[in-house]
């Protein structure tokens, strides 16, 4: 009974937290429409000075605008690009890296200049401001709606009266408002538009970033390009990381256990000369050696756990994340839902990824706590490290994210971060896999 009684307020506040939401919505893609209504018009501003850019490139003078005028143009079409994208339309950016450096004086200039004309993408964006310039106003459609909507209501709140009194009749749609009835009519009117209003409103913007889509996202050549330079740049991080291990672990092996390997051989020598002249010290030669076999050993193992973890490959990714977890001085919550698990070597870099973020935590942060957050959605194994330390951490800053990115990135990966001053931190890691 009582829980009987429960069930439809728990709908009807589901039902109005939704409609809140489309509300919520509507209103954002209504700003947005009247936002890149005004800048469709810049746009076409800048599609002329453009025009009269290249126009002037005959005598010359185009030559130091053309880069300017590009770098305006360019930001213009990123930010219908991040609009689009908003709504459910991502765009990569299409144009072709800059070379390495350019000469200096003219020479540099007209080579910058060259670049910019032979993209593609430099053509594509002046279209679309073109273009843009007619679509681009047809976003201001929800605003017209959301304001004849708040007119049909002001009408038939009793605006209508004053207009009757002088003589003047409105029309409302195909409704005449001039009496009590009519105006009760204009106001449902009103309201059947407001309900029109909060799914039209989303519906341009789509099909205005579809619009934004066709025009600047990269070509088929353009895209296959891009996938070109992202493998040889992942590539070449690869093999960098893989010749660096190779140097740490040769390292390791000739300052640790290859030393005391030496030692040890060192020590039985010498036990051997003394074992018929001193057998006392012959055994305490052969004690420090069985002491040294025993470091020696310890040191290979750790040498082969940081190679690949023995945990991994007996207990799977989610236990040896665990097992970090329980490692770290620090309190430390674990949340894993894996219904299997990545390959082997996506494994290892998850696990090194998080290994090196807990270390970090503990040593720059000074946090306390810390959450391990993991799990697959969609194809993506999704990894977030929180802390709640001083924040302040920057990829760019030398703290290490940069190597761990550049691990991730041999797999399609990608690292982010938030850590605002006085944080917390959090690192989302993103890896592209299938589960077994």
């Amino acid at each position: 009974m009582n829980s009987g009684r429960l069930e439809p307020p728990k709908r009807r506040g589901t039902r109005w937290a939704a409609l809140r939401a489309r509300a919520a919505g509507a209103g954002i893609a209504t700003l947005f429409g009247v936002v890149i209504a005004g800048a469709s018009e810049l746009g076409l501003l800048l599609f002329i000075i453009s025009g009269y850019t290249l126009a002037l490139m005959v005598i010359g003078i185009g030559l130091a605008l053309l880069p300017v005028t590009m770098a305006a143009v360019r930001w213009m079409c990123t930010a219908g690009r991040s609009i689009a994208g908003q709504y459910g339309v991502p765009i990569d950016e299409p144009y072709r890296p800059a070379p390495e450096h350019f000469e200096d004086g003219f020479a540099g200039l007209i080579a910058r200049c060259r670049w910019l004309l032979t993209d593609p993408a430099t053509w594509r964006d002046l279209l679309w401001l073109l273009l843009n310039a007619v679509v681009g106003l047809l976003c201001l459609l929800p605003a017209a709606v959301l304001y004849y909507v708040g007119e049909g209501l002001v009408l038939a709140a009793g605006f209508w009266r004053h207009l009757t009194a002088r003589g003047h009749s409105r029309w409302y749609g195909p409704i005449l408002v001039h009496s009590p009835a009519t105006a009760f009519a204009a106001a449902c009117f009103a309201v059947a538009l407001l309900a029109v209003w909060l799914w039209f409103a989303p519906f341009v913007l789509q099909l205005h970033a579809r619009f934004t889509g066709a025009l600047l996202r990269p070509t088929e050549a353009g895209e296959m390009a891009a996938r070109v330079r992202h493998l040889t740049d992942t590539r070449r991080d690869a093999l960098e990381t893989q010749a660096a291990e190779l140097r740490r672990i040769e390292r390791d092996l000739h300052d640790g256990a290859q030393a005391r390997l030496v030692a040890m051989g060192l020590a039985l020598g010498a036990a051997e000369r003394q074992l018929d002249k001193n057998p006392e010290a012959t055994r305490r030669l052969i004690a420090d050696t069985r002491a040294a076999s025993a470091a020696a050993l310890a040191e290979l193992r750790d040498l082969v756990r940081g190679i690949h973890p023995p945990v991994l490959a007996e207990r799977g990714l989610a236990d040896a994340l665990r097992a970090l977890a329980l490692a770290s001085p620090l309190s430390t919550r674990v949340r894993v839902e894996l219904p299997g698990e990545p390959s082997p070597a996506i494994a290892a870099a998850v696990y090194f990824a998080v290994s090196e973020l807990l270390t970090n935590v503990l040593k720059h942060a000074a946090a306390e706590h810390i959450e391990l957050d993991v799990r697959h959605r969609a194809g993506v194994l999704l990894v977030r490290v929180t802390d709640d330390g001083r924040g302040g951490a920057d990829s760019a800053g030398g703290s290490g994210l940069a190597g761990i990115r550049r691990r991730l990135a041999t797999f399609d990966g990608t690292l982010s971060v938030t850590s605002p001053p006085g944080g917390p931190t959090a690192i989302d890691l993103e890896v592209p896999c299938v589960l077994s």
